[in-house]
């Protein structure tokens, strides 16, 4: 890799030194890429709580997530996924992000059932985490919708690109509740079957639950403590159209200008970029506003692009740090993982999106996330 491109040198380049996902289709992140890797998916019916009155009935739940204890099914989840890390240093900055936290925890006390209140609060994914690995920071939390972590990984590697911190862990995550399924029911957004991203005959978005962290650190302190150097966060864009509460701006004008954003802190070309790790939700005007936006940053040039939606389902406030693990997944490997669900192109798709693993040569991928109100986040790794 090239160290002139990092505007601020090679000491405060924010490097990651460990991660790790779960999701329904795996409890790690090996699991995750296999399954992904090999077209299967984890949405299916919903047993967890009645889906009788609603249109959609599928999503990808963890089945085997209980709550016990009146506490929040945060905590297994949270417990699953650190068990597949490394030691944290517990002066690492910690930085959140989740849409509703424990609000399973808001179900069970509505319905008269024991319950911690302090499990709803969107703060409390923040002191659970720092809990667990008995962090000195508590933390703050972004709640930004569907791009929430990418937000949250933006924020992190600007604060060690500053100087600002040489060790900052990314967590996020977010839960399957009737609440949350009711809302997107209401709004006409869940698909009957799980969710074809890019696909011309597309009915809408799957809903999914995960958890994800990122621990990054600064080049120069991660070469100190010996650290494997899984990759590199080198860019970042965060835009809000402000065109509609939930539908996103058709020209894709916002998330045009946070992937421009994102190649500007970087330095570098659109030409240097090798796939997009795409929102890609599988409803009509989130993928046609994407594949607007790509057309207009990479003109004709066909570079791979893909969605884990299809397999994974929207897993909420955790998707940009699921998809950003997946981002270095795919540099390391140098395989675009397929687009699960999807066969029949959507106009703009031809050539671009896959059902079926690709391989690809270089060292930058884009990944991004769009959400209600118009938000558009843009993230640049680095091999």
């Amino acid at each position: 890799m090239n160290v002139n491109k990092f505007k601020n040198g090679e000491s405060n380049r924010a490097v990651i030194t460990d991660m790790a996902a779960i999701t329904a289709l795996g409890d790690n992140l090996e699991t995750l890429w296999q399954e992904l890797m090999a077209g299967k998916t984890a949405i299916r019916s919903v047993s967890r709580f009645p889906v009788e009155s609603y249109h959609a009935k599928i999503a990808a739940c963890i089945d085997d997530l209980k709550p016990s204890g009146g506490r929040s099914r945060l905590h297994p989840l949270l417990d699953r996924l650190f068990s597949g890390m490394a030691p944290v240093p517990p002066d690492s900055a910690l930085i959140t992000a989740t849409l509703k936290a424990g609000i399973d925890n808001l179900e069970a006390l509505c319905r008269g059932q024991h319950a911690d209140f302090q499990d709803i609060l969107l703060s409390s994914l923040s002191d659970i985490v720092c809990q667990k690995l008995g962090l000195i920071d508590s933390g703050i939390s972004v709640s930004a919708t569907c791009a929430s972590s990418t937000i949250a990984v933006a924020h992190g590697a600007g604060l060690i690109n500053s100087g600002r911190s040489e060790a900052v862990l990314i967590c996020c995550g977010d839960l399957i509740t009737e609440y949350a399924f009711a809302g997107f029911s209401s709004l006409k957004a869940l698909s009957p079957v799980p969710c074809r991203p890019f696909d011309r005959n597309r009915k809408g978005l799957s809903l999914g639950e995960g958890a994800a962290a990122l621990l990054l650190m600064s080049a120069a302190r991660a070469r100190r403590e010996n650290r494997e150097l899984l990759g590199s966060v080198l860019g970042w864009g965060i835009t809000s159209d402000a065109t509609h509460i939930t539908a996103p701006d058709k020209s894709g004008r916002g998330l045009i200008q946070a992937i421009n954003q994102a190649l500007k802190t970087a330095n570098l070309n659109a030409e240097e970029i090798i796939a997009v790790n795409a929102h890609g939700t599988g409803t009509i005007y989130n993928d046609l506003m994407e594949l607007t936006a790509f057309r207009q940053v990479f003109g004709e040039r066909k570079v791979p692009v893909f969605s884990a939606k299809g397999a994974i389902g929207h897993t909420l406030g955790a998707a940009g740090g699921v998809e950003a693990i997946l981002g270095f997944k795919t540099l390391a490997t140098q395989i675009v993982p397929p687009t699960v669900g999807f066969s029949q192109p959507e106009i703009g798709a031809e050539g671009q999106v896959r059902s079926e693993p690709q391989p690809v040569s270089g060292d930058y991928l884009l990944t991004t996330n769009s959400g209600f109100g118009g938000v558009n986040a843009a993230l640049i790794l680095g091999k």
